[in-house]
Order: structure tokens, then sequence, then C-alpha cells
């Protein structure tokens, strides 16, 4: 919330005027998703379709962020709308969690189920005779280009550590915040984003490797599918979030939030120990195991 939240003025509860925002994102995302799966598919007209969705989706955040932060400025929202706002914002978190829950669940149908009963007696008599139950593995009779796997030294362990050190440096921010040493909240969101970016550079260089020396792409069986849309995924989420961090670390500088209102860096906060906590389990998961 802002440092005019909870006025004497605001309403029992603020009701906004009808808005173009809901449609505008569904649009967005249906771009999203139609462009994502033409690019995988390489339908050439898919990198404009993606493109397209990603520039609707920030000028709706831009928008409807925008809408809401000048809302709160202006004393609009009271305790009751502090509440549903947090509401919200947890049972957005969670639908997060079940998301990648799918894709976890996937990986682990995958390795610990469908390639066992493939690899069993019958399987291998009746359908694919050289098919060895291991993982990874290329598919039956080699249908599957070979490829290397990515390990957790050094890339994916000092990305850990650097998640980690951000997720210290946003609760830095956070006390100071609640303590109100601008000063000091405003260095700690810096780092925490500087952090972040550095995070997404080295996936990026984690990416380029495994594509130009080590073969691993999408196409490399059920391993690079799940390898990529987990990792893929989780770094579009880490890029929203420096983009909500970088949001909030400007209105901290043009002195919005006070110690005890600040729900939108409260929120953003959330979010980004969520990214955190779900690399966690990315970095067990997929680079250990």
């Amino acid at each position: 919330m802002s440092a005019t939240a909870h006025s004497d003025k605001a309403p029992h509860y603020f009701v906004p005027q009808p808005s173009q925002w809901p449609a505008l994102a569904s649009l967005a995302m249906l771009f999203f998703v139609a462009g994502a799966s033409m690019t995988v598919n390489f339908i050439s007209i898919g990198y404009w379709v993606l493109l397209a969705g990603l520039l609707v989706l920030f000028y709706v955040l831009y928008g409807w962020f925008g809408q809401t932060i000048s809302e709160s400025e202006a004393g609009l929202y009271s305790k009751n709308v502090d509440t549903s706002f947090r509401w919200s914002m947890g049972w957005f978190i969670f639908s997060e969690v079940m998301f990648f829950a799918a894709f976890f669940g996937a990986l682990y149908y995958a390795r610990s189920f469908a390639m066992p009963w493939l690899g069993d007696l019958d399987n291998r008599t009746v359908l694919w005779p050289d098919f060895t139950a291991t993982w990874p593995h290329t598919g039956p009779a080699g249908v599957v280009d070979s490829f290397q796997t990515i390990g957790p030294f050094p890339i994916p362990t000092i990305n850990t550590l650097l998640l980690l050190t951000s997720g210290v440096t946003l609760t830095w921010a956070h006390h100071a915040l609640i303590a109100n040493n601008r000063k000091h909240a405003i260095w700690g969101m810096i780092l925490t984003i500087a952090l972040g970016v550095i995070f997404l550079g080295f996936q990026a260089y984690e990416y380029i490797h495994a594509y130009r020396d080590l073969n691993l792409t999408l196409a490399s069986g059920i391993f690079g599918s799940t390898f990529f849309m987990l990792t893929g995924f989780h770094g579009f989420h880490v890029t929203l979030g420096a983009i909500m961090l970088a949001v909030i670390l400007y209105r901290l500088i043009k002195g919005h939030f006070k110690p005890e209102s600040h729900f939108g860096f409260e929120a953003v906060a959330w979010y980004w120990h969520f990214v955190d906590v779900v690399w966690l389990g990315l970095y067990v998961v997929v680079y250990w195991m």
C-alpha cells in the first residue's frame, strides 16, 4: 500500500469503475501462449505473435498497476481493501505453486512410472527391444539425438547462492522500511534486483551452452522438454519479479510507502521468496537427481 493508504477519507470498500485491463490481459496471454507454441514448433510467424503477446502484457502491467498505485496514493483504499489484496496475492501464489507442481509432477511421472513401465520385459519384447530404462534416455532405438545433461556445478550452484542472497537483501530492505530507514531499504532493493539480473545472465549462458555444446534442446526427449519447461518458466518468473522489484524501488525513491502500511512492497517480497523456494526444488530435482 502507499503512504496515504488507510486514510480517513477512504470508503468502506473501494469499487473501481469498469476496466479494460482484464480483457487486455486475457488477450495478451492468448497471444503469448499461441506464439510460444508456434515458436517451439518452428512456425516463423510465432516469433511475432509471441512478441505481440509480451508487448501487450507489459502494457497491461504498466497501465493496470499504474492505475492501482494512483488509487492507493489518492487514499481510496481502506483496511478492507488491504485485506482483499492480501487474500488475492495469497491465492495467486497458490495458483503458481500448482502451476509448477504440474511440471514437477510430469517429470516425476516420466522418471518414476512411465520409464520403468516401458523398460519392463513385456514392453521391451513387444515394442522396443533395445530400450533401456535409464534416466535420462534418448527414446527407443535412438529416436532422440544423443545429448549431455547439465550438472549442478558450477552455474546452477552459483545461481542458487545468488537467489538465496537476494532473499536476504530483500528481507534487509523490508526490515529497513519497517524501521523507517528508507536509504537502507533502497540499497537493499538495488542489490536484490542486481542479483536477480545476474541470475538471468547466468541462465542465458547456460542455455546457450546447452544448445551449442551439449546438444540439449527442447527436442531432447522428455528430459529436454521438462528441463527447459521448468527452468525456462522459472526464469520467466524471475524476470517478472525483477521488473516488479524495480517498480517498488522507483516507488521507494519517490517516497511511497510508510512503515505501518506497505502492502505493495510485501506482495512483491512474497512473490520473490516464492521464486526462491521453487528454484531450490529445481536445483535438487533437475540438477542433482
